[in-house]
């Protein structure tokens, strides 16, 4: 058999998949020659369009070595048994995932510009890619997707060899292909046009199967460009951390990102959220709290004075840049960071003009919290009860303004429908409030079980 395109291919492959129509799915497609196929499927499936991209994880010295692999959001996924062997130390292993998750990032970036990645967690997701060679790609793909919350993997392609399932077994739950000839030499000899796919082919197919809440973007950016919107790199006592600065233009204050673990400048919810604040002529500075090393050392996730002198010096630092030296500036704190943002505008003359938690442990902050004078949020969803109690008992030892908003239908990580929205948009009026009106003088109430604040 041999197919005309990736289109033609991409609908063949659909017509295979016909039995998944209906169920709650996600397609991902493999860059670039994967997505076209991959628009095909979703296209047929009524379902979510979006790339993945991978990036293996070589060993140092023998790179064609692969000891793992790592996706967006912070994951990776490492082959402990080949690590061992091979005796990578833990600085070689952070020094291979920083470059290869540095190219990662400009490739998601690339492709999908302001888009959220569609939420996986709980998902079936479809990974497409135009034909199985070696594989390698297609199984730290399937790996990520699974990494990142997919509750059933499916690899589908339109042609492979005869023993590919054999080669991936593990790395999927399922396997589809149109064909799989023999003898097999490439898969470009199963196409009469195998031209490369370009990037911009691949953004005009993400463009078209992204459902249109994932496509955030700020009014009038293509008019209004931010005023800075770029990598830095921020020196905190004797390590350089990596953070993301957007400063919109006619700027009303700056919101700095403490997250607790991983990625805050990659971490998707982050993103979402910075979005929506920048719509609101906030400027934000995403960074990473921990270096790659430290952050190998689990118990440092839970240093809340070190991530919080962290975000002191981070402040300073963004004080001292000239686009935001005049704004107000506000903490946005999730997991463990929402501590150290506490615990940081616990600090004397600190001059913080506002704090929110997102799904946050302020319990974290111990006798820090009753320091406190910034006007305090608490966001938390109403099926995260473990943590919605914690936050109850946070909130009672803050002496600031400060309120609880519960999230309805919202777990842990915000996941559920638009509940990440609603976070963000709270977020929004209490930073826009606070840094560019100044502070609330009205009574603190709680807002539940719904969202207004009373």
């Amino acid at each position: 058999m041999q197919f005309t395109n990736r289109v033609e291919a991409g609908q063949q492959l659909a017509a295979r998949l016909g039995y998944l129509r209906g169920e709650d799915l996600v397609v991902l497609g493999l860059p670039r020659g994967g997505v076209p196929v991959a628009l095909e499927v979703a296209t047929a499936l009524h379902a979510p369009l979006d790339v993945i991209v991978v990036r293996k994880l070589g060993v140092p010295f023998q790179p064609e070595l692969g000891m793992g692999a790592i996706g967006e959001g912070g994951v990776r996924v490492l082959n402990a048994e080949v690590v061992r062997l091979a005796r990578v130390s833990s600085a070689e292993l952070a020094a291979v995932e920083q470059r290869e998750r540095a190219e990662l990032e400009r490739r998601a970036r690339r492709f999908r510009g302001d888009r959220l990645p569609v939420p996986l967690t709980g998902k079936t997701v479809v990974v497409v890619d135009d034909g199985i060679a070696t594989g390698s790609t297609a199984r730290a793909a399937c790996q990520v997707a699974r990494a990142q919350g997919a509750a059933r993997v499916i690899l589908a392609v339109p042609v492979a060899p005869p023993d590919w399932t054999d080669r991936l077994a593990g790395d999927a739950d399922e396997f589809a292909c149109v064909d799989t000839p023999e003898p097999f030499y490439g898969v470009g000899q199963f196409y009469a046009d195998f031209s490369q796919t370009s990037d911009d082919e691949v953004i005009a197919c993400l463009e078209r199967g992204l459902p249109p809440v994932m496509a955030v973007t700020a009014p009038g950016q293509a008019d209004d460009p931010p005023v800075r919107d770029e990598e830095v790199d921020v020196q905190a006592g004797p390590v350089r951390l990596g953070g993301y600065l957007t400063v919109p233009e006619a700027a009303v204050g700056a919101v700095v990102f403490a997250h607790g673990s991983g990625s805050s400048r990659r971490s998707s919810r982050n993103r979402y959220v910075a979005t929506v604040l920048n719509q609101a002529g906030l400027a934000t500075l995403l960074f990473d709290l921990l270096s790659p090393e430290e952050e190998l050392d689990r118990a440092n996730v839970f240093d809340v004075e070190l991530l919080a002198g962290r975000l002191v010096e981070v402040t300073a630092w963004l004080r001292a840049q000239p686009e935001t030296r005049e704004l107000a500036v506000g903490y946005f704190g999730a997991s463990t960071g929402a501590a150290a943002a506490l615990w940081a505008a616990g600090e004397p003359d600190a001059q913080i003009g506002a704090v929110v938690s997102r799904g946050g442990r302020p319990d974290l902050a111990g006798p820090r919290l009753a320091t406190v004078t910034a006007p305090t949020l608490l966001i938390v969803g109403g099926q995260d009860l473990v943590v919605l109690d914690l936050n109850r008992q946070a909130k009672a030892q803050l002496h600031c303004e400060n309120s609880l908003a519960v999230v309805p239908g919202a777990t842990h990580l915000f996941e559920e429908g638009n509940t990440l929205q609603a976070a963000a948009e709270l977020a929004r009026d209490w930073f826009t409030d606070h840094l560019a009106a100044g502070p609330r003088s009205e009574e603190t109430q709680e807002a539940e079980p719904g969202l207004e604040r009373r």
